[in-house]
């Protein structure tokens, strides 16, 4: 397997995507934040005194798919045709899973707008509830679901597959 961001000299280059057929892609990612039982509850009561942690949360994480390319270097800039971000609720372990869906038609995937758009959601849930939880934890940042292009359909192992 060879590196794909990289010349022959080793230099960082963008991939040249301008020969690949162009197809449906979407990539699923997720991962979660741990909090207090205090502060989990505040978020699910919409008490948290920044407002609405979750919408907030939603908005961001779109936001910062939409931005990927300016984020991560080497990201091509993407036509996106669908983004959702989306919450579940785990009481009994004292965490929020944040689940991104990415979708276009093009050259290339959007498995990085996914994983930004997932941290970007868990970061504003952070900012928004340290007043009330410093310890909170961020973790288990993953790509779960793939589709379309040369490589086909990638699902998790290690995570069940798409949800």
């Amino acid at each position: 397997m060879e590196f794909t961001h990289f010349d022959e000299a080793g230099n960082a280059r963008m991939v040249d995507v301008s020969e690949k057929m162009e197809t449906k892609r979407e990539a699923v990612a997720r991962g979660c934040i741990f909090m207090s039982r205090e502060c989990l509850n505040m978020v699910k009561a919409g008490s948290m005194a920044k407002g609405d942690v979750l919408g907030a949360a939603r908005i961001a994480g779109i936001m910062g798919a939409k931005r990927t390319s300016e984020l991560i270097p080497l990201c091509h800039l993407l036509n996106l045709t669908k983004l959702t971000v989306d919450f579940e609720i785990h009481e009994g372990s004292g965490k929020i899973e944040a689940i991104c869906t990415a979708r276009t038609t093009g050259r290339t995937g959007v498995e990085m707008e996914a994983l930004t758009g997932v941290s970007v959601a868990l970061l504003t849930i952070y900012d928004m509830c340290k007043a009330v939880d410093k310890t909170m934890e961020i973790g288990g940042i993953h790509l779960e679901y793939k589709s379309g292009g040369k490589s086909g359909v990638f699902i998790n192992p290690g995570q069940g597959g798409r949800p």
